[in-house]
């Protein structure tokens, strides 16, 4: 004999599924995000808050993968993503300290392109914003397309929603900026064709001069 139609079991099969996606989607963003490496040229941001030692600063990572550190010695970045190295240099000092309080922050070394004052390679956070990153490298220039911005990595182009980024704060960590990203600035179409214009109008000019000289 066939069961009875159980819709309150298939609503609730549907929902438990829906549910299963979402911690699915959640989780795989938490991991993303500390699955961030770091290169020969990062570096680390340490900041203590309750130690007297001098120590606080900016730390790179050597060619060949190690990154030196004040009084604790040499960490191995090789093959290791920056949760790792975080907790690495964490319980470092907490066996020199007693109870440290300290922060540690990836420096992403990345190019910034095209329509900004000063073109160049800059250490980048993880909890910097895109206006702030534009900032590094003297904001935009007048003839930039500021609201069509992209990161390119290797053959791969990826365009940032820079009116919604600003507006949700978004930092990044969260928009996944990587080591090694290009963020190109693309030139404005109105700047050219405000180019043309005055190119056109010079033409112009010059044709009716050569107009009346010829009469």
């Amino acid at each position: 004999m066939d069961k009875p139609f159980n819709k309150s079991s298939v609503i609730s099969e549907s929902f438990m599924k829906k549910i299963f996606f979402i911690l699915l989607f959640v989780v795989s963003n938490i991991s993303g995000l500390y699955s961030q490496i770091l290169n020969p040229g990062d570096g680390v941001r340490i900041i203590f808050y309750n130690i007297n030692d001098n120590i606080s600063g900016d730390y790179y990572i050597q060619q060949d993968g190690l990154l030196q550190l004040p009084f604790v010695g040499n960490i191995d970045t090789r093959n290791r993503d920056f949760k790792f190295i975080k907790t690495q240099i964490v319980s470092k000092y907490d066996s020199l300290y007693k109870n440290p309080e300290l922060t540690v922050q990836p420096l992403l070394r990345i190019n910034i392109l095209g329509e900004v004052r000063n073109p160049g390679y800059y250490y980048v956070t993880d909890v910097e914003k895109i206006s702030g990153i534009l900032a590094l490298a003297g904001g935009v220039t007048g003839a930039a397309a500021s609201k069509e911005i992209y990161i390119l990595r290797g053959e791969e182009e990826i365009e940032l929603n820079v009116s919604e980024l600003t507006a949700k704060g978004n930092t990044a960590a969260d928009f996944g900026l990587r080591s090694g990203d290009r963020i190109f600035v693309p030139r404005s179409f109105w700047a050219d064709a405000s180019q043309y214009a005055i190119i056109f109008s010079g033409i112009a000019v010059l044709s009716t001069v050569i107009a009346l000289l010829i009469r």
